[in-house]
């Protein structure tokens, strides 16, 4: 029986995971950070202890990332030094960790789908603190543990992009959205799904199958610019909101934001033999479920 500590429950990925955990074998012990400050190594530990965790899938993170340009210690905190204490404990414990990554780590300057291979280079403090995350991770070289980069997250739960473009599309009679960056939306139960088939997965669980630390790419299928996706978002949900196209010019933020973070998922596809939904599949399902799909 695997004991599963799942961290950051309450966020978008940690609540499609928790829905859909009856539907696994498994002993989940969902906390957030106020059941689990992952920050503190000695409550960690006493918690894996306690509880025998064997498996530890990571969805804490600090996601504002316009903030992040400003309270660089706090997003430094939950997505460096905590992803540090994980994997030490991960080391020490013999325990399997999932990391949930960004493709923020990249600076959106490619012509081609990026590969877990290519380069690195991080534009933006949160981009800078989940790189540094992964590299504690490397660091320890676990073994049967991955990082997962994903990109878009958008959900039933939390605060997102299609729950803002709804709210905006009644409001108003048109919205300028951007077009020249471009990627893939991920939906959070189409991750979530991915991560609990990885945990059942022979390639997972052969002790020793893999001697370290993997990196996996994960979004939905297809390329779209957050135009695109706000036009099919209005569209699916029969809103009469005009979309128009502006650059990333037009509408300066604190943290610059990759041009291009569209990612190849060739390995985990393989890896897992896991079959990833088109990216409008998951919209329409996002949109049923909150039940604005006309």
């Amino acid at each position: 029986m695997l004991n599963v500590l799942v961290t950051g429950s309450n966020g978008q990925v940690g609540s499609e995971i928790k829905e859909l955990s009856p539907n696994y074998p498994y002993h989940f012990f969902f906390t957030d950070r106020d059941t689990l400050d992952i920050t503190n190594e000695e409550a960690i530990t006493n918690f894996i202890q306690e509880n025998n965790i064997n498996t530890i899938i990571n969805c804490a993170a600090y996601t504002a990332v316009d903030k992040a340009e400003s309270e660089t210690e706090l997003a430094n905190k939950i997505n460096h030094i905590a992803v540090k204490n994980l994997a030490r404990l991960s080391n020490e414990f013999l325990i399997k960790l999932i990391h949930i990554s960004t493709d923020y780590v990249f600076d959106g300057t490619n012509f081609k789908s990026y590969t877990e291979d290519d380069t690195v280079n991080p534009q933006s403090v949160y981009g800078k603190t989940k790189l540094d995350g992964e590299k504690a991770i490397l660091e320890y070289n676990l073994k049967n543990s991955i990082i997962i980069r994903t990109s878009w997250v958008y959900s039933y739960y939390g605060a997102n992009f299609v729950k803002t473009m709804l709210r905006l599309g009644k409001e108003k009679e048109s919205l300028g959205v951007i077009f020249d960056q471009v990627g893939t939306p991920t939906y959070a139960r189409d991750l979530a799904k991915a991560i609990l088939e990885i945990i059942q997965h022979s390639t997972f669980n052969i002790k020793n199958s893999s001697t370290h630390t993997e990196i996996y790419n994960f979004s939905n299928e297809g390329v779209v610019s957050w135009y695109d996706f706000a036009k099919e978002i209005m569209k699916m949900a029969k809103l009469n909101c005009i979309i128009n196209p502006i650059g990333t010019k037009e509408y300066p933020t604190p943290a610059k934001r990759p041009y291009y973070s569209v990612l190849n998922k060739s390995k985990i596809k393989s890896t897992f033999d896991i079959k990833i939904p088109y990216w409008k599949d998951g919209l329409d399902d996002c949109l049923r479920r909150l039940g604005e799909r006309r």
